[in-house]
Formats: structure tokens, C-alpha cells, sequence
């Protein structure tokens, strides 16, 4: 049986990929090497739309979001945090690690900030120092309006920290223009790499932020990054493989095109959710992100049970809700420029008939016409477009 993989990362890795990755590995302090590390460091400033440093790590998402709370931030400072997920937790929880002074807004699982509730926080608040957000948050689906944000962290004069491990590449996030100072990632999402590299942009705000942080460190130190860098280095060993094929991505990235791939991520999650809706199902994010379309369980079948079924007896993985909605939504993902309209065909027939199978009330095939009717109609949009 084949196996088909709609969870959000990570992502499937393409042939080309592969193949980059099994070359003979690059010796880390080798001239080759170097070239290699400064065409990666253009591409991605391509891919986070910066003229700023982008600093790679070997790590997880999560090292880089550590690594961004013990270089520019302190014990005691006063940070807000948005909470609207899972993944907006995590910056409550590394904060709490590192003394630092975490005021969260809590947000709904499903719903996107209200910008005028951050606008308040930073009114009655004094000495804020940071915005930590989610771009896309993974947990629910939602899409959180960093250009809002950045326009209020440049008002108020305070550092906007962002987290798009999942969001970036999928989602439109414009770095520079607007305004946000910090913006982290991970190699499994819509880079389409395996687990094991992270990325971070900083601003010359957040460079200067980071000269006087008092919190210690040493494998994460954003001063020996951008050091070595500058040499076309990494001060550690780093994940050799891993960059090579991050090269052969960041290339093709550059010759598709950002608009291009994100309109691709929009006509995929608009059929997507198209099909769910055929089969009566209720979208669970408010604002949904183009990483995954989140879907609300049909009253008496269980998530889980569901999910489960599907791998077993299609080969099809479909994510499960996450904390206390694990069972009560599904998430299925349509990240990385390579998914194209027949996967996601696969994931709605896969869904449909195990929706058939634990009684759900619905008429089969409806979301295969759904899909296959949004899918058409793109197609007749952009060849009229084109002509």
C-alpha cells in the first residue's frame, strides 16, 4: 500500500532533494563549502523578503525561538505574548524559562488576535519591550495579521518576534516592509527539507536589542553566527546534507517565484476547503492560513478513530487536533510548492470514505466534485489571465 502524508510537516522531500543530499558530503571548512553557504545566505534572504542577516542553525524550530529569547531579551523584561494555540504557548513557556516577564493575551484556539486588544495591552502597560506571535499557527490553522502588528510594534516602539516555522513560504510575510524584527523557521515545512536546520532574520532593531541582553549563551549566540557568516561559515559543525539540499531548494524557490508559490498554497487550500464543506464539514479556523485546512469533527466521530482508519486501511496520514480538541478536529495540510491538486484529490477521497465508513451523513463524492469544480474554475481563471 502506498502511504500519502497530509500532516504539517514534516513535508515530503522531493527526488532533486534527495539527490542533492546524497552527493559527497562537503567538507564544513572547505572553500566549496563556503561558496555553497553564501548562496544559501542570498536565497534566503529572497525567501524572508530581507535585506537583513538571516542566521542558520542547526536545530529545530523551537532552538531557533530559544535562541531569539536568550539574545535579545533579558531577565525581566516585559514581553506580550500571543496565545492562540499549541505553538503561541511556547513563547509563554521559553520566557518563563529565562526570567522573562510574560504578559499573555489569550486568544481562542480557531480565532486570530484582535489587534485592537494589543493596542490596549501596549497602552496599559508600561516598559513593553517585545511582541512575541505566530504566523500561521499550526495547532488550529489560523493566520495571524503580521502587517497589523508590525505597523503597531513600529508605533509603539517595541520589537515584533515572530514564529513562522509553519507560515513561511506558504503565507505572503513581508519582512521588511513590514516591520517585523525577528522572524524564525524550520526546515520541514514549506522548505520541504528533513527536520534538523533553522532559520532566523533579525533587524538592526533587534541587533541592537541584543547587545544588551544579560542572558548567557554559547551553541546560540547570534554574534558567533553572524561572525562566522560573514567568513562563509558556521561556528559549529553544522548539518552539511541538510544545506546542500536547502541549496537545491532555495533555487527552485527563485525561479518559481514567492507570488507564484503563494498563490499555488491559495488555490490548494481554497479547494481543500471547498470539498470539506461538501461534505458538511465546518471549517475550524476563523482567519485560515494557507498551511491547513482545519475542519471540525461531525457530531459522534471521534477524530482520532477516524485518522486512524484512514492510515491503516489507505495509507493516507491526516493530523490530528492538538491539546483538548485532539479527536474534535482534524488538520490536513497542503504545505510545500511541490503538493499539487491530484494530492490534495487523494486527501479528499481518502477523507470522504472514511467519513462513509463511521456513518457520517453526507452524499459520497460530493467533496471529490467540490474539489475537482474549484480546481477547474482556477484553471479557467488563470488561462484568461494568461491569454
Amino acid at each position: 500500500m502506498k502511504s500519502y502524508n497530509f500532516a504539517p510537516g514534516p513535508t515530503p522531500v522531493t527526488a532533486e532533494v534527495t539527490a542533492a543530499m546524497s552527493r559527497p558530503i562537503l567538507t564544513h571548512r572547505s572553500a566549496e563549502f563556503s561558496a555553497m553557504l553564501r548562496e544559501v545566505s542570498d536565497g534566503l534572504r529572497y525567501l524572508f523578503q530581507t535585506k537583513n542577516d538571516v542566521l542558520t542553525l542547526t536545530s529545530s524550530g523551537s532552538g531557533a525561538m530559544e535562541a531569539t529569547i536568550v539574545n535579545l531579551l533579558s531577565p525581566g523584561d516585559k514581553v506580550l505574548a500571543i496565545v492562540s494555540g499549541k505553538f503561541g504557548a511556547r513563547w509563554v513557556e521559553l520566557c518563563d524559562v529565562y526570567g522573562v516577564d510574560v504578559i499573555a493575551i489569550d486568544v481562542p484556539w480557531g480565532e486570530a488576535v484582535n489587534i485592537d486588544v494589543v493596542a490596549n495591552s501596549l497602552q496599559t502597560n508600561d516598559n513593553i519591550k517585545a511582541i512575541l506571535s505566530t504566523h500561521s499557527e499550526t495547532s488550529t490553522g489560523v493566520l495571524h495579521d503580521i502587517e497589523a502588528l508590525g505597523a503597531l510594534a513600529r508605533e509603539r516602539d517595541v520589537l515584533l518576534i515572530v514564529d513562522a516555522v509553519s507560515g513561511l513560504g506558504a503565507n505572503d510575510l513581508r519582512t521588511d516592509a513590514w516591520g517585523v524584527d525577528v522572524v524564525v523557521t524550520g526546515s520541514q515545512k514549506g522548505l520541504m527539507l528533513p527536520p534538523g536546520l533553522a532559520f532566523v532574520s533579525v533587524s538592526q532593531r533587534a541587533w541592537r536589542a541584543s547587545e544588551t541582553s544579560r542572558n548567557p549563551r554559547y551553541y546560540f549566540s547570534f554574534d558567533r553566527a553572524k561572525s562566522s557568516l560573514e567568513k562563509g561559515l558556521t561556528p559549529y559543525t553544522p548539518a552539511v546534507s541538510l544545506l546542500m539540499g536547502l541549496a537545491e531548494i532555495l533555487h527552485e524557490i527563485q525561479r518559481i517565484g514567492l507570488e507564484t508559490i503563494f498563490a499555488h498554497h491559495a488555490v490548494m487550500a481554497g479547494a481543500t476547503r471547498a470539498a470539506t464543506r461538501a461534505m458538511g464539514l465546518e471549517l475550524f479556523a476563523k482567519t485560515p492560513s494557507n498551511v491547513l485546512t482545519s475542519v471540525k469533527m461531525p457530531e459522534g466521530i471521534d477524530g482520532g478513530e477516524l485518522l486512524k482508519h484512514m492510515k491503516q486501511c489507505y495509507g493516507v496520514t491526516i493530523a490530528n487536533g492538538m491539546e483538548q480538541y485532539k479527536g474534535k478536529t482534524i488538520r490536513i495540510a497542503h504545505l510545500g510548492y511541490a503538493v499539487d491538486a491530484f494530492d490534495m484529490i487523494i486527501a479528499v477521497s481518502a477523507l470522504e470514505r472514511g467519513l462513509a465508513f463511521f456513518g457520517h451523513n453526507f452524499e459520497l463524492g460530493s467533496g471529490l466534485s467540490a474539489i475537482q469544480q474549484f480546481l477547474h474554475m482556477s484553471e479557467t481563471i488563470d488561462r484568461a489571465s494568461a491569454g
